[in-house]
């Protein structure tokens, strides 16, 4: 058992080293004035394509509503979302990615690319692609918490 505690303490002490590592390098490739919790948003609602209520985001992203309501209003005042009520129940409101965010969302993919490429690059794709099943797993258990 205290060789499974050690392992769990390694395993954990170098996710969040690098999580560290990671947001400090990729929010220094952002454009000017975006925060890696803007990208993430943006990133989401461009990929999913559809609206979402800021609780389905705050959700997504395992955030307070508050917190999510804070990035939204900064997101919403840059102009790269819309938010409007929603039809059928007006105490709800739905959010969507507006033109101009999603040329934000592509400015910073074309900033953090690269370093993510590079990476990859130095890791190796066949190791990088044999942990990635590995991370779903830890996330999915984590998750269920």
């Amino acid at each position: 058992m205290e060789d499974n505690n050690s392992l769990a303490i390694s395993l954990f002490s170098e996710i969040l080293m690098a999580d560290q590592l990671a947001r400090s390098r990729l929010s220094k490739a952002l454009p000017k004035g975006m925060e890696l919790s803007h990208f993430s948003v943006l990133n989401h609602l461009a990929r999913v394509g559809l609206e979402r209520t800021p609780a389905q985001l705050a959700k997504t992203f395992h955030v307070t509503r508050g917190a999510m309501t804070n990035t939204l209003g900064k997101l919403e005042v840059a102009g790269y979302i819309h938010i409007r009520p929603d039809w059928d129940d007006a105490r709800r409101k739905m959010v969507a990615i507006s033109p101009a965010g999603k040329s934000a969302r592509d400015a910073a993919i074309a900033g953090i690319a690269p370093i993510i490429s590079e990476v990859v690059s130095d890791l190796g794709s066949d190791r990088v692609r044999s942990t990635l099943p590995i991370l779903r797993e830890l996330r999915s258990k984590l998750e269920q918490e």
